[in-house]
Formats: structure tokens, sequence, C-alpha cells
């Protein structure tokens, strides 16, 4: 990977926003995906000169979105039939009919966050989907988070230059930070709703 993007250095840059594009739109519908580190090197070339900063940040952006709405698309279509099909047991369907109010209530913050949730991207947009949140709103919304991110991290890439590789590790720190502490929410959240239906259920 680390040798492919080096060989972005010498390419024609067209090809350099057709990289940044494909990553910024593929993590949202194949997750895992190193895109967060692919966009921090098209920092590194921006300082290079090799491409422009709001070239950059608008192609990544637009990635970004693409797959998200992607994503909210396929869960608007076809969500519930696809966790029915697979009768997954570790997500009864009581539970999804759940979450799907909960992102009814709290999904336009979700979404606002959604960019700085890594891991949990692709999950954010096929809930919001699902729960038929309104289109434009979430389009709008979306993008606003992507924006913010991307520029983060190209600026980032820009700064660091050369020794743009050293952010991989923070990024991977903030990653597995952010994965225990929505783990850790959601188990919170699931524990209350228990409680209350026990609670219900006592009366």
């Amino acid at each position: 990977m680390v040798d492919f993007l080096y060989s972005l250095q010498s390419i024609n840059p067209i090809t350099v926003y057709c990289v940044l594009f494909f990553f910024a739109f593929i993590e949202n519908v194949f997750p895992p995906s190193p895109s967060d580190l692919v966009v921090v090197f098209g920092g590194s070339l921006i300082g290079m000169g090799v491409v422009g900063f709001v070239p950059a940040l608008l192609i990544t952006t637009m990635g970004s979105v693409v797959g998200f709405v992607l994503m909210y698309k396929i869960g608007d279509w076809f969500g519930l039939h696809i966790i029915e099909q697979y009768k997954l047991r570790f997500l009864p369907i009581e539970a999804i009919h759940k979450v799907e109010a909960w992102f009814r209530q709290y999904g336009y913050w979700i979404i606002v966050a959604n960019r700085f949730l890594s891991g949990t991207r692709a999950v954010v947009s096929f809930f919001a989907g699902m729960s038929g949140l309104a289109l434009t709103r979430t389009t709008i919304l979306c993008s606003v988070s992507a924006l913010v991110w991307n520029a983060c991290l190209l600026y980032g890439g820009y700064l660091l230059g050369q020794h743009w590789e050293r952010v991989g590790f923070y990024l991977d720190a903030y990653a597995q930070t952010v994965t225990v502490l929505v783990v850790i929410a959601a188990g919170v959240i699931a524990w209350r709703m228990y409680r209350k239906r026990r609670a219900k259920g006592a009366q």
C-alpha cells in the first residue's frame, strides 16, 4: 500500500484525484478500508504541489458522500429484508426495530458525527436508510461531516509532509478508542432498555 501511494507522486493529478475519490467512496461500502490514511497522504501531495487542497477536499468529500448515500439507499431498499433473510441471531428483529426508533429520534445527530466515528460509518448510513431518515437532510449533514473530517486529514498530511505515515499510529489509536466508546455506549443503552422493559413487565 505504501509503495502504491508513493507511486502517485509521479502520476497525473487526475489519476491521484480518482484514487482519492475511490478510497473515500469504498470505505462506506466495504469497510474497513485505509481511506483515512490515503487522504492523509493526499495532504502530503498537496505540500509537494502534485494536487491542490480545494480540489482534493472536494473530491474526497464527494467520494464520502456518494458512498454514504449508496449505503443509505441499500438500507432503504433492502435493509430489513436482508436482516430477516439471514436471521442473524445476534441481531434479533425486535432489537432492529428499537434501533430504527432510536435512529428516528437521534439519527441526524449521529450523521453529523458520522465521519468521526471510525469503523461505524457504513453501519450508520445503512441504518439511516433503513430508518427512513430524510434523504436531503441526511445528505447535507453527512456532507458537512465529511468536509470537516477530510479537511482535517488533508491539512494534517500537508503539515507532516514526508512524515505523513506517522499519522497512521494516531488514526489506529483513535479508531480503537472510538470503537470502545461506541461499544460501551451501546451496552449502556441496551442495559437501560432491558431494565425499563423488566420494570414494565413487573407492573
